[in-house]
This record gives C-alpha cells, structure tokens and sequence, in this order.
C-alpha cells in the first residue's frame, strides 16, 4: 500500500471522528450554544467545531494555517477560562496575554524561516510531471523548537489551572456546604476537562517528538505511514473534538447549576468568558 493511500485511509478515519462527535454533540450545541447569548466563546467555539471537517480531508501542507489558527484559538479559550479561575485577575490576564503573544510570534518567525527553505522540486514518472519539496539546511532544529514552545505554552496552562483549584479546594472547608459543593463542582468541571485536553496534547506531542527524529523522517516503511496517520487522527481528536469539549462543558454544568438552583440565592457570582455565572462566595 503506497503513502497516499495509507494518508487517504487515515484522513477519512479522523473525518469521521469528527462528525460522529458533532453528531452525538449537536443536541448540546444547539441548546448551550446556538440558543444563547452570542460572545467571543460562541464564536470560538463556531470557528473551531466546524473548519474540523474540512480540515481532516484537506491536504496537509493546505492545512497547516489551520493548524496555526487553531492553536491560537484553543490558546484564547484557555486564557479565558484562567483568567475566569482566578477571578478576572488583570495581573494574570497581562501575564498569560504576554505569554501567549511571544510564543506564538515566535512560531510565527521559526515558520517563516522553515518556509525559506523550503525547495521544490520536479520529477517525472512514466512522462506525469509531479512536484515535490525537501528542505535545505536543519528544518528539524526548527520544528523542534516550535514543539517545545506549544508544549512549555501546554504545560504553563496546566500548572496554573492546578494549582488554583488546588488553593480553592483548600479554601472549601472554610465555607458552608452548599456553596462549597457549588464552587468544588464548578472547578471539578474545569480541571477535568482541561486534564482531558492536556492528556490528548500530550499524546500528539509524544507522536510530534518520535516524528522529529530523524530515523522516522528517512524512512518509508508502513509502520512510519501508519504511526504518521495514527498522529494525524490524534491532531484532529485534540483540536477539533476535545477543543470544542472545552466550552460545551463549562456551558452544560452551568445549564444544570441553573435548573437546580433556587431563585433566592444569596451568593455573590463571578462572570466565566464563556458568558456562564457560577454561584460562588465573596471569600473565594
């Protein structure tokens, strides 16, 4: 079986993983998102749910801005929910912006000096004129330090998500039971989610690290085809259904937070990005 074939095979695999989750989501999506109050989360969530489809069957060397637009985007909706865990914080909002921008500019120029050399090249077979590229110089050392930068970004984010559920699971004990349950499943919903998403990132970086080295790029056998599919499929899992996940949840705890609740509530709230309010206490 040739390479185009095992990619065809393995693009059509995660094109249908994406659409079986939409399909087991839509329910969801219509109620938590189509039939609420427009934001910046909505849109998010919009952009990023369905260019999922697309992009699991369009060309790879097509879809790398889209890869770059969705890790920015993904990026954005983790900054929000930080921000909201640390209570709009504008100290840890200018932090994760500033970490966020130099990051990604970074990306950006390592990208821009990977496309310099970048060479096509022409090649006949059987008299078809067919195209191709290689690269000159250490493309790899690039790639790399691109991983490392999305992977210290990753890391960062789970590190503070941590740590303040871990402070406010602590702050709990001091509060009453029912808004300590209240604010310990608000941020249950959070941490799992985001645990979920960390755990799906680091699988693809494992599979982006062993496709870095260079006995994998030299290679033709079918277990590389197949482990460079396998990679494929995990990316689109991690952008395009754990992504979305990542607002749908919030949005489904607070639905039923709101259906559960009772009108008289004297707690105070804080506002989430997504546009969501979770009853919480002014001592949090």
């Amino acid at each position: 079986m040739s390479r185009s074939n095992i990619d065809l095979h393995f693009a059509v695999a995660a094109g249908v993983v994406v659409v079986y989750d939409w399909v087991l989501t839509v329910g969801q999506e219509i109620e938590l998102i189509w039939r609420q109050r427009w934001s910046l989360m909505t849109v998010l969530y919009l952009v990023i749910r369905y260019i999922g489809i697309p992009y699991s069957v369009a060309d790879v060397l097509g879809s790398m801005l889209f890869v770059s637009l969705t890790d920015a985007m993904l990026q954005v909706i983790m900054i929000a929910r930080l921000h909201a865990m640390y209570q709009g914080s504008r100290t840890m909002l200018l932090f994760l912006v500033i970490i966020f921008l130099a990051v990604n500019i970074a990306c950006v120029v390592l990208a821009a000096m990977g496309l310099k050399i970048v060479v096509a090249e022409e090649g006949i077979l059987s008299g078809i004129h067919m195209c191709g590229y290689s690269y000159e110089g250490d493309a790899q050392l690039l790639d790399s330090i691109i991983w490392v930068l999305s992977t210290v970004w990753e890391v960062l984010a789970l590190c503070l998500a941590v740590w303040i559920a871990v402070k406010h699971f602590r702050d709990l004990r001091h509060l009453g039971p029912s808004t300590g349950s209240t604010i310990g499943d608000c941020f249950r919903v959070l941490i799992q989610s985001h645990v979920l998403y960390f755990a799906s990132f680091a699988g693809v970086s494992c599979f982006q690290l062993i496709s870095l080295s260079s006995a994998f790029l030299t290679s033709n056998s079918i277990g590389t085809m197949v482990l460079d599919g396998i990679l494929a499929v995990f990316t689109v899992v991690q952008m395009f259904v754990l992504g979305p996940r990542l607002i749908l949840s919030v949005r489904e705890y607070h639905a039923k937070l709101v259906a559960g609740s009772d009108a008289d509530t004297s707690m105070n709230s804080i506002v989430f990005q997504e546009h969501v309010h979770i009853s919480t206490s002014g001592t949090v």
